[in-house]
Formats: structure tokens, sequence, C-alpha cells
């Protein structure tokens, strides 16, 4: 996924999950990369880093597949809440062929709107996973 335009969405303090009264409007979310900016990628390489993260919700999720966003981000572990063996939020996006990137970091540095975003892989098949080199250029 290249050259994608870029919303930023925040989760508002205090809270794990994003619901879908964080959305705003489908025409902001279609053909984007929206990345969820929930601060969690300061835990990086520590123990919290992996119990407890922020997450996107089932509802949050099936809002983003009608909206027909382009790629879905997250600054934390999963886009799913990983205490179970459920993972709604995956099923739902892959199901409507939304690609998802997990483990970003410094989204602090980019603004709510006006960048593109970039995720590019390496070349690989048969691979459910795989690292990306993920960065944004801000428009002029």
């Amino acid at each position: 996924m290249a050259d994608l335009p870029g919303r930023v969405i925040d989760l508002p303090a205090g809270r794990r999950s994003v619901e879908p009264s964080d959305l705003p409007p489908a025409a902001e979310l279609a053909g984007r990369a929206v990345l969820f900016r929930t601060g969690w990628s300061r835990n990086f390489a520590t123990p919290p880093y992996f119990s407890g993260h922020p997450f996107v919700s089932a509802a949050a999720a099936a809002q983003l597949v009608a909206a027909r966003a382009a790629l879905v981000g997250i600054d934390s572990l999963n886009v799913d809440e990983v205490t179970g063996n459920e993972r709604p939020v995956h099923t739902a996006l892959l199901a409507a062929r939304i690609p998802i990137v997990e483990h970003l970091t410094r989204l602090d540095a980019l603004p709510r709107a006006g960048f593109r975003f970039f995720a590019v892989p390496v070349k690989v098949r048969g691979l459910g996973s795989f690292p990306v080199r993920a960065f944004a250029v801000l428009e002029r």
C-alpha cells in the first residue's frame, strides 16, 4: 500500500478501545490510510507493551469497512483485544481486503490529515504477517 492519503484518529485519554463515536464521517475515511494514535508505542520493547494495549472495537471495524477505508493502522500490539481467541477486527477488515498495520511508532509526529502514508513490504508470498517499511510524507 503506497501513497495513500492519511487520516490520524486520536484515542480519547483513559480509553482502551476505539469506538464508532470516535470516527469521523465516512467521507473522511474512504480510500484513506486510517491510523489510530493511542500513545501505546511509548511502551514498545518493554513488558507493559504486551498486555492491556489499546484496540479497535468490532463495531468500529464494521464502520471502517462500511466507509471503505483503504488501510487501518495502530500504534499498539494489535488491532484486536487479545485476551480471548476471537479476532473480530482482523476478520472484518481482512474479509473486506483492508490491510492492517500494527506496531506503528512516531504517529505523534503526524497531523490529523495532510499526509500520504506508505506501508511497503518486501516481496513475500504465502505469509499472513510480515514486516513493512511504514512512513508518511507531509503534503505541502
